[in-house]
């Protein structure tokens, strides 16, 4: 006998009426934890409800959360009455919830802000840590999965914004009990091959429990120590983790990652466009400058009438001989001996006068001397008496028997006193 087929909608259909039908699943109170919560634009509450273990998808229509008394957020601790049913479009059951009171701050919330601020106080949130991303990377270095939807992006937006640059992957476990230890391996291992410029580190969007990993310390330091400028790229625009914090560059997506990375080609090309008409402009002002000087030059009348050039030459050349022949040694040497001979006919006359000056001086001087001298009273009959070489001028000082010596004006006389007679005065 043949079996008959369901259509998926028809099957979603049954579903739902099983699920409708199950008084157990019509009137549920359950404690959980929120994550990945959105309000729609309409007012409908969007999130997730899980523990330890588990999770499921819920929804609040606007009409049930405008009686809410707190404001919903990622890691609320809540209690939710409601009811479960499928979704036919998806094929998804959840929770449609009714009822919700918040209970506190879920666990993993909590070890968050814990961590964050142990963090902070360390000081590795600081900005004056973090490094400038470098200009022009030649090789951008990617920790993530390799199958998913991130590195597709990266890669992509690379190769369409800035194909100079190569793109090296390095697979890492980004969820699940074994992906912080994985996502610390990748990390140092780039950095021991030291080919990377710069290095992006993250997955695509999910749970705060599906992005957990990058909340985890060992993480968070692995970044820190790197020696390569890391961008964290964990999630969606709203999604935080630790790693965003250690980075050096927080993007909001993978795919603003690689934009953050490596500088866009269009810009680039735009840039060395301007810069190349700036250029030219700047050429062509200077030709045009350069241009009008050179027929300013042209006009001058040094090239008008360039034999003025040795006329002007000339006369300074005339200037030059002259000034040398002025200054020449001929000359020079006649007006020295010219000077010469004038200091020495002036010297001669001088010479001649200071010596008739002199004689003059002489004779006048001799005649003085010949009226003391003692020669010249000898020969008007006067004499010079010396007893022992003395000279005598008192007889006073002789006795008879006295020896002297009288000096006369043609020779001298040994004479013995006989007498001697004084006269009186």
């Amino acid at each position: 006998m043949e079996r008959k087929y369901l259509t998926v909608s028809a099957l979603n259909r049954y579903l739902k009426y099983k699920f409708e039908h199950d008084q157990n699943l019509q009137d549920v109170l359950i404690k959980a934890e929120i994550s990945n919560f959105k309000r729609h634009s309409r007012g409908h509450l969007y999130f997730t409800l899980k523990d330890e273990s588990s999770q499921i998808s819920a929804v609040m229509f606007l009409g049930n959360a405008q009686g809410l008394k707190f404001e919903p957020k990622d890691g609320a601790q809540v209690i939710v009455e409601g009811y479960v049913s499928v979704y036919e479009v998806a094929g998804t059951y959840q929770v449609y919830v009714t009822h919700m009171s918040d209970v506190g701050i879920g666990d993993l919330y909590r070890t968050f802000e814990l961590l964050k601020s142990k963090l902070e106080t360390e000081g590795l949130f600081r900005e004056e840590r973090k490094r400038p991303l470098p200009k022009y990377p030649k090789t951008i270095g990617v920790v993530t999965s390799p199958t998913g939807a991130a590195i597709r992006d990266i890669i992509h937006i690379i190769n369409r914004r800035y194909p100079l640059a190569s793109v090296v992957i390095y697979p890492a476990l980004v969820q699940g009990d074994n992906a912080k230890s994985s996502l610390v391996e990748q990390i140092e291992k780039a950095n021991r091959q030291a080919i990377a410029d710069v290095l992006i580190v993250g997955r695509g969007g999910g749970s705060i429990e599906d992005l957990w990993a990058f909340n985890e310390e060992i993480v968070a330091r692995a970044i820190v120590a790197s020696k390569i400028p890391v961008i964290a790229a964990v999630g969606h625009e709203t999604d935080f983790t630790i790693a965003d914090f250690v980075s050096d560059r927080r993007a909001p997506t993978p795919s603003g990652a690689a934009e953050l990375a490596v500088p866009d080609r269009q810009v680039l090309l735009d840039n060395i466009a301007k810069m190349t008409a700036r250029l030219k402009q700047s050429l062509k002002t200077t030709l045009e400058t350069h241009k009008a000087a050179l027929s300013k030059l042209t006009k001058a009348t040094v090239f008008q009438k360039p034999t003025r050039i040795f006329e002007t030459s000339d006369l300074r050349l005339t200037h030059w001989i002259d000034r040398l022949i002025q200054a020449g040694p001929k000359r020079s040497i006649a007006e020295k001996k010219e000077r010469v001979d004038r200091l020495r006919a002036l010297l001669a006359k001088e010479m001649a006068t200071r010596i008739q000056k002199d004689q003059t001086h002489f004779l006048t001087m001799a005649e003085k001397l010949e009226l003391v001298n003692p020669l010249g009273i000898m020969k008007k009959g006067f004499a010079i008496v010396k007893k022992n070489n003395s000279l005598v001028k008192s007889v006073a000082k002789i006795i008879p028997e006295d020896h002297i010596d009288v000096q006369m004006q043609d020779g001298s006389l040994d004479c013995l006193v006989l007498s001697m007679r004084k006269d009186d005065l």
